[in-house]
This record gives C-alpha cells, structure tokens and sequence, in this order.
C-alpha cells in the first residue's frame, strides 16, 4: 500500500518549515537542530516529498523549500535511505514532474538530478527513457518540467551519459532534442539547445553524428524572438568554433556578419555569450583569413566598451553626466554595483577581444581604429573618454609598435587624466598607463617616468578606494618595468606606500603588499639603507604580529616580506627571528593537521575559503566525510618565505636553522603529494644549501633518493626547483656526490634530450649536469655523447655567471676524461665557449686548451675545412679571444 502522512508528524514538519523561514537567529538554531533529530526516522524524507507534490494547499515556496531541505538530505545521507523510502521519492518526483508550478517543476527538478549524481542513473534505470518519453506530452508543463530535469542532468552527467556504463542513451536523447528545436515554446527550444550544448566539447559521438543536422538547426534558429534561444544559439557557435571549426568554415562570412549583429543584441546576456565569439575565434588560425574581408568591422567593439551601469538597492549611479549636485564626484565604492569592474560582463569581454584581435591582427587594426580612438580620448563626455582609455589599453600588446609615434603626446594626455574628477576615468587611465609601461621607461626618464610615477603616487592615496586599486596595481607593473631606474625616488615611494598602511582597507592592502614586494623585487640590495629601512620594516612588522596564523591575510604578507627579506639582506637581521620562528610553526602546524586529515588536501591558490583554520579543523573533525582538509597554502607561503630569509641573510641564517627543526620537517615535505608544497621545499633545500651547508649535509643520504625520484618533467616547476637544489648540493659536497650520481644522471640526461622543454628547465639540467660532471667528472664523462649538443645550445645564450662558470668547468674537466665523447658535436662547444663574453682567466685557459689540442688532434689543414663551417661572427671571436 502506498505510504500515507500521518497528520500530527506532518502538522509538525510544516511547523518547521515555517520556522524555517524565519530570520531569528535563535529560531534558525532550533531548527537545525530539529532537522537534525528527524534525520534520525526515515520516513521524515517521505513527510518532506509528499509536501513538495502532494500538499497543494499549501504555498509554493513552503513547498519548494521542503523540495530542497529534502535535496541536502539526498546530498549528505542518502545512502542510507531505506529501499521503499528511496523508491517513493523517485515515484512522486516523475509523477509530478509536469506539477502546475515552475518553481515547483524545477526544484523537483534539481531534486532529480541530486539523486541522478549519487550514482543513481547506473541504478535508476527508467529515469532517462521516462524523461524523454514525458517530452512528448501533450501537456506543457509536463515537456518543460521533464526537459528542465533532463537539462541539469546532462549539464551534470554529461561524460556518464556519453559511455558504455549506460548503453549510450545519447544515441536516442540527441537526435530526439533535436526535434525540439522547432518546438512552438521558446522555453522548450532553449531547454532543447541548452541540452546538446552539453555535449559540444566533449565530442560525444552521438552529437558528432548529427551535427550538420545541429548546425542547420541552429541557424534556422539564428533570429529567434527570444533572447535566451539566441544567447543558447550564440554559445554553441562559439563552441562549435572551438571543435568543429571544419563544419562552420563553409558559413562563416555569414557566421561573421551574425554575430556582429548579436553581439549589438538588445540583451546584455546575448551580447556577451556573442561576444565571446571573437575571442574563440582569435585563437583560430583562420581569424585573420575570416575578417580580412570584414573592412573597419572589429572596431564595432569599442561601442560595447563603455562603463555600463545598472541600480542596486543601496547605490544608484546616475549616469549622462555622471555627476551628483555641485558637479561632484560621485564616489563608487568598492562594495558598491558597477559590474564593470568585478564580474565578467560585455565590456570586460569587448576589451579582451580587441586585446586577442590587436594581437593577431597587429598593426594592421590602426587604420580602422585610430579614426574612432582619437574621438573617444579627447571627447567632452567622461563616459565616451574613459571607454577610449580602455580601447587604447586593450590594443597596447599586439599594436604597441604602430602606436609608437602616438605615445608622446597620448602619455601626457593619459597622465592628465589622472588627475580628472570622475573616478572611473582615473582608474582606467591607471591601468591602460601600466600596459604602457615598457614604452615610458624607455624613454629618458624626466620625459614620462617622473611626471608618470609622481601622479600614480598620489592616486595610490586617491580618496576612492577602486582608483587606489588600479593604481596600486599599476605602480607594481611599473616598478617591474623600471627595476632600478627607481632607485633615485625611492624616499618619496616608500613614503607614499607607507602612508597608505594606514588608508587602505582590508581588499587594498592585499594589493598594496603586491607593490610593495614587487619595489623590494626591482630595486633589491638598493633597498638596503637604514632609512629606508625604518620607514618600511615597522609598519609590515606591525600588521604581521597583528595577524593570527590561521588569517588568509597571511599568505600576501608573506610573499611581500619574502621579497623585502631578500633586498634588504643583512638590514633584516633585526627581524628574522620572530618571522624564522613563525614560519617554522606554520609548517609544523599545517604538517600536523595533514597527519590527521584522511582526504587529500585541495590547494587552490586562490585563498577564498571563508572560514578561518580552526573552524575548518573543528567542523571537518566532526564531519569528515562532508568537509576537505584545509588547504596547504600556509606551509607553502611560509616555504617561500623561508627561502628568502636563507637567501638575503646568508650565513646568518645559520643560528636560526640550528635552534629548529626545520630539516625535519623539509624532508615530510619534500615527499608531500601536492605538488606545490614540494616545489617549495626544493627552492627552500638549495637555499639552505647555499646559505648553511652544515645543517643540510647530515640528511643528504635520505634527501638526495626524494630529489632522483622528483625529476619529473611532468611536473615542470617541481622538476626545476629539484634540478637547482642538486646543482646546488654538488658545489658543496664535493667529490663526495659520488654515491649520488647514478641516482639522478639518467634522468637529467633524458630532461635536456627532451623534445619542448621549458628553456629554464633546459637550463637548471645543462647546469646541474655541468656541476655533476665538475664534482666527479670520471663518473659522468661517459655519457658526454648523449648530452653535449644539448648542453651547448641550452647554456649559449645566457649571460655569464657564478653557475655558468661552474658548469662549464664540468664540462672542460669531462672532456679532458672523455676527449672523444665530444668529438661529433665539437662545433656546438665551439659556439657556446664563444658565448662567454668575460670568462675568468683559468676557464679561459681551460677553453683555449681545449680548442687548441683538438686543432693539433687534427691538423691544421682538417681544422680549416671545419672551421669553413663556422658562421663569420664565431669564426672572428674564436681567432680574436682564443687565436684559432
């Protein structure tokens, strides 16, 4: 008999779904844990779906929330929900699929699919031909209903519905969506397209199958009325672009001339799913081919580029104008509505595909665009002006040379826009000013930098907190450009950003941190005076002991002072105790806490989680099959962080290392499963290495099998970090690396033979072999025939330093073991010994023996006919600094 409410359990539970509602603190209390309590009977799951589809008196929201207090339960227990309860929501949610409602039909829906992703589509096997028969209801409700569920089930499930596990249902679902794509709704036709649109990417066959069919359909639907069918129609397209560009480039002149209309749609949401179109199709080798005819059309885009605004319930913007009484400016608030700065919107999209365009198209765009750009900068409305600084910022990469002769005087004139009384056109011209950059600090610096940097500073103390975001932000790109032509100011910088210690707020200082670590980065050892020094060390101290060590805050102080630790050297002596101690505890804690954490922990490096450490620890504790362990960002910033401490103070970080347990715990996380943590302690192992030998040399023997075993070139960052730390370990071991070299020579052997790897990972292995080879040359001389052409054309064009000096020393001392080995590939050595431009004078008699014995080993008439070969500009230098 079919299962029935009792009243008074069902009085009870609308009750608490009225309760529910409420927004007392203490209400909501007491009904979780009334929830909680009437999780313990399984029926109460019936109670909450006969409310859901049977309970039509009551209201509907009442009823959908019962409909998703039942989803979270499906979500955390429903393994445990008896057979016949399971069975009875599955029967109520397809019977009432076609429920009068939308809210109704589609929390059901989303109901369905909850129980679809438990694995229930294996063992719910009416599910999908129910769904796809319901769609031939005569009744509308029940069509929308089954193809809202069948559409969250696709956007959920699409690789499950596209595999054998199944049987292939796509083989019928695909071709029967199709049909609805002429349906007399526009409701089911966008519901229709929406579900083949989860199978574009993936090229599920059934689709593959079909798709001329899918592409006729599409643009018989190209002009719908409805604007959600339209954006639909749009995302296939740019889909479709990306994986069966084969199939489009038939249509695409009239592909083109669609969305240039589309992506001036009415409806925002059209416009940019349209818009997103220019972007895919950049990406595509046919782009320049495809629009080469379209004469000035690109530039359609700057009319999208303009600042949109729209109402929210605390802050209305006006627009035309822009201004409020008495012509001032309105202060935009970081928490306040305009999109145009947070969320992916048309304008941020129009940018970025005049950004891919420029760069394929180059400076070709210029006659199309600098007509329209010269309007837009010098216009008398604000709103026109500021969407031209963003069309000329967006066109800085891919045509900076063709806007070369504009710049002197569009500089002056963005400058002079920094200082305008509309915030917004303050804070574009900050950025479209740093993708500048580059051509500013080229110049003599009384020119642009000093008026450039003199007005940045002031808008990083601008009274409104998005200009001193984009300004910020600007100045550290700046910085990055300038390096040490900074150096002269830097009184006056470091003052600025100090100040601003005290303005910003919360968000900004995040990036204020930014600009900072990046001044420590370009100016380096420069920074190291004891007045710079007493301006900026107590104000980073101070919000440092202000911060707990489970604050996200943390991670870009860390970085910063990482960077400051690193330039100032021996001027941070007087602080890298406290900072040492807390670093070495952040590792320890995170270690701690992995130890006891069963999941594997999720690094993001985005460091949005809102709860703090301990709250995380507490609630996954409880509840561990619902929460994943926190992430290890906090080892990994104070990894780094270390690593500069070793780095700027030398051997003075020796006492600090001696007083920890930091090996200890280096070597848990050099075998760590995240790649990030052991990418960390490489860099932090060759630091240490560098800085305090001693320490290190005790655990080499357990070190060095983690350090073979991490030459993976999978892993590019982890592979390069490990690559370093050996090169760093071999200077000091001596000709005691001997045991070691068979456990890592064949693998860097394999990395520099490797087809495209990076160039610095190229270059750590040339070196690292180089190092091996100058430590036990007998052992690695061998093996020269695999690695030396490699080894040359890696190590040719970098400049000459403390590691290339090492590494081809190595090199010398193997071909004196292995004279042959170099013998087929002599020229590649040629070519790189050429590369030294001041070698010291015992590596230059290295090489000038070498070059010499083998112009005896072959005669002066054999060496002529070799040196034929040689371009003239090696042929000169080699005769001129080494008389061969």
């Amino acid at each position: 008999m079919e299962w029935q409410p009792d009243e008074q359990g069902l009085q009870q539970v609308l009750q608490l779904l009225k309760d529910s509602q409420s927004p007392d603190t203490a209400t909501q209390r007491a009904v979780q844990e009334k929830l909680e309590q009437l999780n313990q009977f399984p029926d109460f799951n019936n109670y909450l779906i006969f409310v859901l589809t049977s309970l039509k008196s009551e209201d509907e929201p009442t009823r959908s929330l019962s409909g998703l207090i039942l989803k979270n339960n499906v979500k955390a227990h429903y393994q445990n929900f008896p057979p016949n309860v399971a069975d009875f929501i599955k029967r109520e949610c397809l019977n009432n699929i076609g429920d009068p409602s939308p809210l109704i039909r589609a929390t059901i829906g989303i109901l369905i699919t909850t129980i679809a992703s438990k694995g229930e589509l294996q063992t719910w096997p009416e599910l999908l031909p129910q769904l796809c028969n319901l769609l031939n209801s005569e009744d509308y409700n029940t069509c929308e209903g089954s193809f809202g569920a069948l559409q969250k089930i696709c956007e959920d499930s699409s690789e499950l519905l596209d595999s054998d596990a199944l049987n292939r249902p796509l083989n019928i679902m695909i071709p029967k969506f199709l049909q609805f794509f002429k349906h007399c709704s526009p409701k089911i036709r966008s519901h229709a397209i929406a579900c083949v649109n989860q199978f574009i990417i993936g090229r599920a066959q059934a689709l593959m199958d079909n798709i001329d069919t899918f592409i006729e359909s599409l643009f018989a639907l190209a002009g719908d009325e409805d604007s959600e069918v339209r954006k639909n129609v749009c995302r296939a397209l740019v889909m479709l672009l990306e994986v069966r560009i084969d199939r489009l480039i038939p249509h695409m002149h009239s592909i083109i001339q669609y969305m240039l209309q589309r992506t001036q749609d009415p409806d925002e949401n059209v416009a940019l799913e349209a818009c997103e179109f220019w972007l895919t199709l950049a990406e595509q080798p046919i782009c320049k081919e495809a629009l080469g005819r379209l004469s000035g059309h690109p530039c359609r885009l700057e009319q999208d580029i303009k600042p949109r605004f729209h109402k929210s319930r605390t802050v209305t913007l006006q627009h035309e104008g822009g201004e409020g009484e008495e012509g001032e400016d309105i202060d935009e608030d970081e928490d306040d509505d305009d999109d145009t700065l947070s969320d992916w919107n048309l304008r941020k999209c129009s940018a970025a595909a005049l950004d891919v365009l420029a760069n394929v198209f180059r400076d070709e765009l210029l006659p199309h665009l600098l007509p329209l750009l010269k309007g837009l900068l010098f216009h008398p409305d604000w709103v026109i002006k500021e969407s031209g600084i963003l069309v000329l910022g967006a066109i800085a990469e891919g045509c900076m040379q063709g806007m070369v002769p504009y710049l002197p005087e569009l500089i002056p004139h963005l400058i002079q826009c920094l200082c305008d009384k509309k915030a917004l056109v303050r804070s574009i011209a900050c950025w479209t000013l740093s993708r500048y950059a580059h051509w500013v600090v080229s110049q003599p610096p009384d020119a642009h930098l000093k008026p450039l940097m003199t007005e940045l500073l002031k808008r990083i103390l601008d009274g409104n907190k998005r200009v001193q975001e984009a300004a910020c932000s600007a100045f550290a790109t700046l910085e990055e450009e300038a390096c040490t032509e900074l150096v002269p100011y830097l009184s006056f910088i470091l003052d600025t950003l100090v100040f601003a210690f005290g303005k910003y707020q919360h968000k900004n200082l995040l990036i204020l941190y930014d600009a900072i670590g990046t001044l420590a980065d370009s100016v380096g050892h420069h920074l190291n005076q004891p007045e710079y020094i007493q301006k900026l060390m107590p104000p980073l101290i101070a919000k440092w002991n202000e911060l707990k060590d489970e604050d996200k805050d943390l991670f870009p102080l860390l970085e910063c002072l990482s960077s400051v630790a690193t330039a100032l050297q021996s001027g941070f002596l007087p602080y890298c105790e406290p900072v040492y101690q807390r670093c070495v505890t952040l590792v320890q804690k995170t270690l701690a806490q992995a130890m006891v954490s069963p999941a594997r922990f999720t690094h993001t490096h985005t460091h949005t989680h809102t709860h703090s450490r301990t709250v995380w620890i507490c609630m996954y504790s409880q509840q561990p099959d619902q929460y994943e362990a926190p992430d290890k960002d906090f080892m990994i910033v104070a990894l780094d962080l270390l690593s500069g401490l070793a780095e700027g103070l030398g051997g003075h970080v020796d006492t600090l290392v001696a007083r920890s347990n930091i090996m200890t715990l280096l070597f848990q996380c050099m075998q760590d499963t995240m790649p990030e943590v052991r990418q960390s302690s490489f860099a932090l192992l060759g630091d240490l290495t560098k800085a305090c030998f001693p320490h290190v040399k005790p655990c080499i023997a357990e070190f060095m099998p983690i350090l073979g075993t991490n030459l993976n070139p999978e892993f590019i960052s982890v592979c390069n970090n490990a690559t370093w730390a050996i090169g760093e370990i071999c200077m000091q071991m001596g000709v005691e690396m001997q045991p070691y070299v068979a456990m890592v020579l064949n693998q860097l052997v394999e990395i520099i033979n490797r087809p495209n790897t990076p160039k610095t990972l190229l270059e750590n292995t040339a070196i690292t072999i180089g190092r091996l080879g100058y430590v036990c040359p007998q052992e690695v001389a061998p093996m020269l025939p695999q690695f030396i052409r490699p080894w040359c054309t890696s190590l040719r064009n970098i400049r000459d330093n403390e590691e290339k000096d090492s590494a081809f020393r190595g090199i010398c001392m193997m071909i004196g073991v292995n004279p042959g080995g170099v013998v087929q590939d002599f020229i590649f050595f040629c070519d790189a010994v050429a590369s030294w431009v001041n070698p010291k004078d015992d590596l230059r008699d290295m090489f000038y023996k070498i070059l010499h014995g083998f112009k005896e080993q072959v005669g002066e008439e054999n060496w002529q006919q070799f040196s034929e070969q040689f371009p003239p500009l090696l042929k000169e230098r080699l005769a001129a600094c080494y008389g061969v």
